[in-house]
């Protein structure tokens, strides 16, 4: 996949992804505004999708991302934020010494460096827990962390740590 990127002097930028049977061109006014088209050929003319405004487009670009909610289901779940930090999910599997273990007691912080940002228990989201909130077999940890904070803490919920 190929993706252009132009600066728009006076408007923003542009940037045209290459989508196989065409072109996505997107627009980013100054302003935040995004414009979408499509141009099915380099010689065509861009037909206007649709118009989006800032708080919009970074709401939909996030469901797009996957950061709320993952379509695959895997052991390991992985976004990355701006700046390089990653967003990882991982279940907790039976017999993980993180089970049954408090987020202070676990440590999880001074171990690994990576943080627990929300679990996902019995179709409910625990938004930013606090240190004394206990970690249960089957839930799904929300974390975020550099790529090394993430493997460490992958380790740790294996035992490996």
């Amino acid at each position: 996949m190929t993706i252009e990127e132009s600066d728009l002097p006076g408007v923003g930028k542009k940037h045209v992804v290459d989508i196989g049977d065409g072109d996505l061109v997107i627009v980013t006014h100054n302003t935040g505004k995004r414009e979408v088209f499509r141009r099915p050929d380099p010689d065509a003319d861009s037909e206007k999708l649709f118009e989006l405004s800032d708080d919009l487009a970074r709401t939909i670009g996030t469901i797009l991302e996957g950061a709320y909610f993952q379509p695959i289901e895997a052991e390991k779940q992985e976004t990355t934020l701006p700046g390089g930090l990653l967003l990882e999910w991982y279940e907790v599997p039976p017999g993980s010494p993180l089970a049954a273990t408090t987020i202070r007691a676990a440590d999880i912080g001074a171990t690994t460096g990576a943080t627990v940002v929300a679990i996902e228990r019995d179709g409910a989201t625990v938004e930013s827990p606090g240190p004394e909130t206990t970690l249960q077999e089957g839930d799904t940890l929300v974390v975020t962390g550099t790529d090394e904070q993430c493997a460490s803490f992958e380790a740790l919920l294996a035992g490996e740590a």
